[in-house]
Order: structure tokens, then C-alpha cells, then sequence
């Protein structure tokens, strides 16, 4: 049985749109584990480019895109669960109990 989520989605797409390379809207969806790596990738890409690695800096920045891109589609698509298991469901969604 799928269950809502409390969380609002669109702060949870806004997040995402805006900050999702820093991983707030992990934060915020409470999936702090994907959040601290996502934060870690983001000051790790800061660090190389500031220790004169601007290579592995774009390799690092680029793996963090490529998820946040991907998190977000799945958020737009209503397809994210948040930190506790539950859909962040966009507005108008239906859950698989509620079309049978």
C-alpha cells in the first residue's frame, strides 16, 4: 500500500531545480544520506578546482548534475519517495489503490 508524503512537492521540485547539486531537497525530504553525499560532492568539486584539479573537478561536478538531473524528473514525475518510503505525489496524482 503506497502512502503520500507530508512534504510539499513543489518545494521539493523547487529545491531540486535550484539547489539540487548542494542536495537540499534531500534535506528537506529527509534522505540524509543521499543529502550529505550530494553536499560532499558539491565541496569536493569546489576543493579541486581550488587545489589547481579542474579535470577531476568537472568529472565530480559532473556526477553530481547527472543525479540531480535525474532526481528531479523523477520528482516531476511524482515518482521520488522521501526519506520515510511515501511518493512525493505532484498535485492530482492517483496512487495504485486509488484507481482501483
Amino acid at each position: 500500500m503506497e502512502t503520500r508524503s507530508n512534504k510539499s512537492y513543489g518545494v521539493a521540485v523547487s529545491l531540486s531545480a535550484v539547489f539540487g547539486v548542494l542536495g537540499i531537497q534531500h534535506f528537506y525530504l529527509e534522505r540524509w544520506l543521499e543529502a550529505l553525499i550530494d553536499f560532499s560532492l558539491a565541496v569536493g568539486t569546489v576543493v579541486l578546482l581550488l587545489m589547481g584539479h579542474p579535470l577531476w573537478a568537472l568529472l565530480v561536478a559532473a556526477i553530481d548534475a547527472i543525479h540531480t538531473f535525474i532526481v528531479t524528473i523523477m520528482l516531476l514525475t511524482g515518482s521520488f519517495r522521501d526519506g520515510h518510503g511515501r511518493l512525493v505525489c505532484y498535485p492530482g496524482q492517483k496512487l495504485n489503490e486509488e484507481i482501483e
